[in-house]
């Protein structure tokens, strides 16, 4: 193809995601209530079995800019999965055949990873972290939860942890690519927990609580990707070299 040609497929990639993301807004405004709901749950549950507060608005215009932003929020997060594909189907010709053989199980595991991450933090750092939250402190107080902050903070946590569980992920394709081993994954250790503490602490709320509640499934996801290192690509790449020496 033609450099020319290159960008009018890119033009009609570019035409195709936005009609996907379109699409999904138009869902997700449809569905909106239940999706609002479905994140309110979590919340709604802690308040009731700990009675330590309500969730408010403070306009009149606030309820309606949070179907906005869930809409958005979630068309973007539904139809990621579709506008990838157009992606993957845009840079599919310019590889080989065996590339995209190695490409395609890092794409699903990547999407496995994505809705654990979401799964992870709606079914279990949600629940416990609200309750935990609730718990400490002291009592006879009642909290005033603004529904906005809320739902767009609990969308970009869910999002955050989606991409974040794609660690190991991550590991496994720069194992493979030579870049690292597992003898060099451990040797660095500690430098790259303090380097994920880092990160906790600039994408977590100012305690502690909160700071350790992002930075210990960290260090679990990159202890998950040196085992995948270890077990994955070590005996693959061991097996290759074999059938290279026999030949």
């Amino acid at each position: 193809m033609s450099f020319w040609d290159h960008l009018e497929e890119l033009r009609k990639t570019v035409i195709r995601i936005v009609a996907i993301l379109g699409v999904t807004f138009i869902c997700t405004t449809i569905y909106v209530d239940q999706i609002t709901e479905w994140l309110l749950r979590p919340l709604r549950a802690s308040l009731h079995d700990s009675k330590s507060g309500i969730i408010v608005y403070h306009s009149i215009f606030e309820k309606a800019w949070v179907q906005v932003d869930v809409s958005i929020w979630w068309a973007i997060m539904i139809s990621s999965p579709l506008w990838f594909y157009q992606i993957w189907k845009f840079i599919k010709p310019g590889l080989h055949d065996h590339e995209i053989r190695a490409v395609k199980p890092f794409m699903i595991l990547g999407l496995m990873l994505f809705l654990g991450g979401m799964a992870f933090g709606y079914y279990v750092a949600f629940p416990f972290g609200f309750k935990f939250l609730s718990m400490i402190g002291v009592g006879d107080v009642q909290a005033n939860i603004n529904l906005r902050d809320y739902i767009s903070t609990s969308s970009q946590i869910l999002l955050f942890l989606g991409i974040i569980f794609q660690f190991p992920n991550i590991l496994l394709i720069l194992g493979f690519m030579g870049l690292v081993t597992k003898q060099l994954l451990r040797k660095f250790r500690r430098y790259v927990y303090v380097g994920l503490s880092i990160i906790a602490a600039i994408f977590s709320p100012p305690d502690v609580i909160s700071m350790l509640s992002v930075w210990i499934p960290l260090c679990i996801l990159y202890e998950v990707g040196v085992l995948a290192v270890a077990w994955v690509v070590h005996p693959y790449l061991y097996r290759v070299h074999m059938k290279e020496n026999k030949k």
